[in-house]
């Protein structure tokens, strides 16, 4: 074989490597990485976004229109929504990222073992997962959340691990069904049998051949979940048993802007939050609509 031969010979491509390609070429996928890239730059440094303290009111100044001083307008207290607006992307993305880093982790974990040790295991698990499965998200939340209320005093973080258990404890089997699925599909390929017959550990098998091969639809839904799980934050602190004051998030916003009729005298406390939760449900959503485009093997 010539040297010319040899150059021109590719190396093959991996799925990760077609996905990637497929998604430079998606408007869809570019529009809701700049957005989430925003939102990211909002909860990490807010004070790139405005100078002004979310938390430093003048009742004097309650329910202002938007103006070149308040380009939100004011609330109830006098806040200034705007500020109030950047500052509450930190607690609604913490909750949010830290629910589908939890869902992912457990469900991943839990339907990797049924799917790689199946038997009596995989039944005790998929049959765990089918009683957690039968329970709505919110409804399950709602109880969990006014079973264990928070007092006077609750520090924030412990607000935040209370609404983020909440969606763990409910949220994960459909990662673990998902990573399940995965795996079974995974595990007759040729790939998988060469390696055990050349003694590799079971470690070796599942991080070298199985993970890299059934991670792609795990990290696809979870994208779509980071999304909706942002909306169920908002959704528990609107009805009051999600974050609570001092917590500025979202949900906390719009649930200020719902009582005695603040909706028609001041349509813009609830408007520009609503507006911001909506932006980022929708740009998680994309996002993973767009992956799930790119890692679909029919298209390769």
């Amino acid at each position: 074989m010539g040297p010319e031969q040899h150059s021109g010979e590719r190396k093959p491509r991996s799925l990760w490597n077609d996905a990637w390609d497929d998604l430079k070429h998606n408007p869809l996928f570019w529009v809701s990485a700049v957005l989430i890239v925003i939102l990211v730059l909002m909860a990490a440094a807010p004070g790139l976004f405005t100078r002004t303290n979310p938390r430093a009111c003048n009742l004097s100044a309650a329910r202002h229109l938007p103006s070149a001083v308040h380009w939100f307008g004011t609330d109830v207290q006098g806040c200034d929504v705007y500020a109030r607006t950047i500052y509450g992307a930190r607690s609604s993305m913490l909750v949010g990222v830290l629910a589908t880093l939890g869902t992912a982790i457990l469900g991943s974990v839990i339907g990797l073992i049924a799917g790689f040790r199946g038997g009596w295991l995989d039944s005790l698990l998929s049959r765990l997962g089918d009683v957690f499965y039968a329970i709505p998200l919110l409804l399950g939340g709602i109880i969990i959340l006014y079973t264990f209320p928070n007092r006077i005093g609750t520090p924030y973080i412990v607000i935040v691990l209370k609404v983020v258990g909440a969606v763990v404890i409910l949220g994960w089997p459909s990662i673990a069904r998902l990573m399940r699925s995965s795996v079974l599909q995974v595990m007759p390929n040729d790939y998988i049998q060469a390696a055990r017959a050349l003694g590799a550990s079971p470690w070796r098998i599942i991080t070298h051949h199985i993970l890299p091969n059934a991670m792609a639809p795990v990290m696809v839904v979870a994208t779509i979940n980071l999304g909706a799980y942002i909306a169920i934050e908002a959704t528990l602190s609107y009805l009051g048993i999600g974050l609570q004051e001092p917590a500025i998030s979202w949900g906390v916003s719009v649930s200020d802007a719902s009582g005695l009729g603040y909706v028609r005298s001041a349509p813009h406390m609830l408007l520009f939050p609503s507006l911001f939760l909506s932006l980022a449900v929708l740009a998680f959503i994309f996002l993973g609509e767009a992956a799930q485009s790119a890692f679909d093997p029919k298209r390769h």
